[in-house]
């Protein structure tokens, strides 16, 4: 079994490409504070979502947001001017938006810890509105 949950901030703004089949992909990476007291330290994860999942976290998430990310551990090997070199990654399925745009923004009218989840079998029915202003419902 290979499952990875986390919870992290972005350290950037995901960034979406399409590949030549057109399949959209999103990349950014995520803080996660681990450890206690003189022993606190972060990681920094990178992650990759597919398809429609990745549109979704490209149009609403930014650097500072906190999320939760389900999904896959990979590690990829290549060469490199003679050097094998390897990455690893998380590909996330689910990606939860722990808290709202405004709240990121220092909005003090918005209740920072609404959660709006962004998963890949595209459940929209739980989608908050701080998330998908109404002009944007994805469907």
């Amino acid at each position: 079994m290979n499952k990875v949950i986390l919870v992290g901030r972005l350290t950037r703004d995901p960034e979406v490409r399409y590949t030549q089949t057109g399949k959209a992909v999103a990349s950014f990476s995520i803080a996660v504070n681990t450890g206690f007291g003189d022993n606190k330290r972060a990681d920094f994860v990178p992650i990759v979502v597919w398809d429609k999942l990745a549109e979704i976290c490209g149009n609403n998430l930014t650097k500072g947001r906190n999320v939760l990310v389900e999904g896959r551990l990979q590690i990829s090997e290549y060469e490199k001017d003679g050097q094998k070199r390897r990455t690893t990654e998380v590909v996330a399925q689910n990606v939860e938006f722990l808290e709202s745009k405004q709240a990121v923004s220092g909005n003090t009218n918005a209740a920072s810890t609404s959660t709006s989840p962004a998963k890949s079998g595209y459940d929209v029915s739980s989608f908050g509105t701080e998330v998908f202003p109404e002009e944007e419902i994805p469907f």
